[in-house]
């Protein structure tokens, strides 16, 4: 009976929680208007995050959309969530980078449960410098060291 318990415990452990990854979004404060470079910027950190999440085994991440003329995520009501709730995955990933300067930026992502719309982390990360190399950076020690360091979420 042990044994039935650590195969099928370890079968559970297996199967990753699927997550639907939604497009990095910027909020621009510095008064400076938009930018091409932030938004090759925004997809680049996309691929990343999505490449990253499934490398790490976790989570096995799905790319999402919300629907044309949606609102942004974080004005919309909780509308990832039911996005993701359409996709069948079990969390929604969203996230925001707030340009208050070129100097001064911060990267949040929010992970909601689906369908309860619950959030079970919030992680940011300040950085600074409006370069490839900062927003790169910033990500990367946000995954290292809070996104795939923290505790298990449990769908």
């Amino acid at each position: 009976m042990l044994l039935a318990g650590l195969i099928s415990g370890s079968a559970a452990a297996a199967t990753p929680p699927t997550v639907a990854v939604f497009p990095l979004e910027l909020y621009d404060t510095s008064g400076e208007g938009p930018r091409p470079d932030q938004e090759r910027r925004l997809r680049m950190l996309d691929a990343e995050l999505l490449a990253r999440l499934a490398e790490s085994a976790r989570y096995a991440p799905v790319a999402a959309q919300l629907p044309e003329g949606t609102p942004e995520i974080r004005n919309c009501n909780r509308c990832d969530v039911k996005a993701a709730a359409r996709l069948g995955a079990s969390f929604a990933l969203s996230g925001v980078v707030h340009k208050i300067s070129s100097l001064i930026l911060t990267l949040t992502l929010v992970l909601r449960e689906v369908p309860s719309g619950e959030a079970r982390h919030v992680w940011r990360a300040d950085f600074r410098g409006n370069t490839d190399e900062s927003w790169q950076h910033a990500l990367s020690w946000m995954l290292r060291h809070r996104v795939l360091a923290a505790p298990e979420p449990v769908p």
